[in-house]
């Protein structure tokens, strides 16, 4: 085996040509849709990732019938504008909070890339999970491994292929029609999908033409797009140009002990016997020797293979494995660098912020103003009444009464109706105040209306107060 110094050498020379990025595995020179078909995976990484998507998909089907007080654990009802978080609910005006919750998974998002680069696509996002550990199980029980694949493919049309093509379609069909009813069960709720499955399809025409179209496209993306969900639509493969560095920790080939490429025990070769399966497992159909590539998702199928390889020819495993280029290259241990020590400074303040705005984040939202278009009215003993309006939305799953008070000031509040919010709802009412003509010493004069719950205050509200001329 060669001196480390010139492996990496000749490794780095090897790459001196690029045009493999010039273009994707999944799309021929002519543009064409390269339709992959990879080896199926088999190891001890692809049994944790197994193991870690059963756990998922439990959690996916699950979660919408979870609920706290009668409400889902989790709805994100754009329609009615009603968010549910962890039981907790969200209205519009906590939309500031959404933003700050947006942006620190932003932060996090950077600093896991930073990190551990794109162990989330391999392990957790549900693209990959449904993909590699839904469907592609089901296509691998129906047509077989690659190779029968292959010969299915390149079969022609008789009772066989009729049978196993059509029995994918099907199962496909039925799979991508449960996860589109559970995805709107996430935004309308599932009562409300079983009310669908009850009442018919003309009553919820609407809902039913959703729930159509959510299912052929996930129909069309686990049958035919596939990995292009991850190569062209999402964003965060392009992300890793601009995230990554040189501590960042992601799949990777180790080119010091794999260079040169020959055959096993062949004097100046290294580990690497050129054999090719971790291109046949992989998904996105990549060569991971060529260095890390924005088509690879972490998804480890390489790493099992290989390491399976490794064993047959009595070399030690972890030739690819989980390690950073400077771990590599160097024989550097991971480093907690300048980089993410400042991406963490940054996430620890956005997520104490953020449990400051929940933590003190009220059951009740208030809005006073003045009603268009009325001036202020002369009353006996010198009195002068305003006419506000009051708008309030009840966060809570509980009918709330309010009362109203002047705050620093004497005078008197006359509310038309009473303030009764219903739960999860909006409500409006107006009310007079009225104060002495003693008490103005402007024609505007600013006041300060308290919120009260049961004697408590709940929020401070401020108003203009228009009286006369002085």
């Amino acid at each position: 085996m060669l001196p480390e110094s010139e492996n990496i050498a000749i490794y780095k020379k090897s790459l001196m040509d690029q045009s493999f990025r010039d273009s994707v595995a999944t799309i021929t020179k002519e543009g064409n849709r390269n339709y992959i078909s990879p080896q199926k995976p088999k190891g001890k990484m692809y049994n944790v990732r197994s193991y870690f998507s059963y756990f998922y998909l439990v959690l996916f089907f699950t979660l919408p019938f979870l609920k706290i007080g009668g409400e889902p654990v989790f709805l994100i009802n754009i329609l009615e504008r009603k968010f549910i978080l962890f039981g907790k609910i969200f209205w519009p005006q906590d939309f500031f909070i959404f933003a700050i919750g947006l942006l620190t998974f932003v932060v996090f998002v950077i600093l896991f890339t930073v990190a551990f680069g794109r162990l989330f696509c391999g392990w957790a996002c549900p693209q990959t999970i449904f993909m590699e550990m839904v469907f592609r199980k089901i296509e691998f029980w129906i047509e077989g491994d690659a190779t029968q694949q292959r010969k299915l493919k390149a079969m022609p049309w008789n009772t066989e292929k009729l049978l196993k093509r059509g029995a994918k379609i099907v199962v496909f069909f039925s799979l991508s029609f449960l996860i589109a009813n559970f995805f709107l069960g996430y935004i309308i709720g599932i009562d409300e999908v079983g009310k669908l499955v009850e009442e018919g399809i003309f009553v919820h025409f609407g809902t039913f033409s959703a729930l159509i179209i959510f299912t052929f496209v996930f129909f069309f993306v686990y049958l035919w797009f596939r990995e292009q969900a991850c190569l062209i639509v999402c964003p965060y493969g392009r992300l890793q140009g601009v995230l990554l560095d040189k501590n960042s920790i992601l799949v990777a080939y180790d080119y010091v002990r794999g260079e040169p490429r020959g055959k096993v025990n062949e004097a100046g070769n290294g580990d690497c016997v050129n054999c090719h399966a971790c291109v046949r497992v992989c998904p996105t159909g990549i060569d991971i020797r060529n260095g890390t590539q924005l088509e690879c998702v972490n998804c480890t199928a390489c790493i099992d293979a290989c390491n399976e390889i490794m064993d047959h020819i009595g070399k030690p495993q972890g030739l690819i494995r989980y390690a950073s280029e400077n771990n590599i290259a160097n024989k550097e241990k991971t480093r907690y660098t300048w980089r993410l020590k400042l991406y963490t400074i940054v996430l620890t303040a956005l997520l104490s912020f953020l449990a400051i705005l929940l933590v003190t984040r009220a059951d009740v939202s208030a809005r006073i103003l003045r009603t268009p278009g009325q001036m202020y009215q002369n009353l006996p003993d010198h009195k002068i009444s305003n006419l506000y309006n009051i708008k309030l939305a009840n966060k809570t799953r509980r009918l709330i009464h309010l009362d109203l008070k002047l705050e620093g000031l004497a005078g008197e509040i006359k509310l038309v109706n009473q303030v009764d919010v219903p739960r999860e709802s909006y409500f409006q009412t107006s009310f007079f105040v009225v104060l002495n003509k003693e008490q103005l010493k402007a024609r505007k004069t600013k006041i300060k209306i308290g919120v009260y719950e049961n004697g408590l205050k709940m929020e401070t509200l401020s108003a203009v107060f228009l009286g006369p001329s002085l």
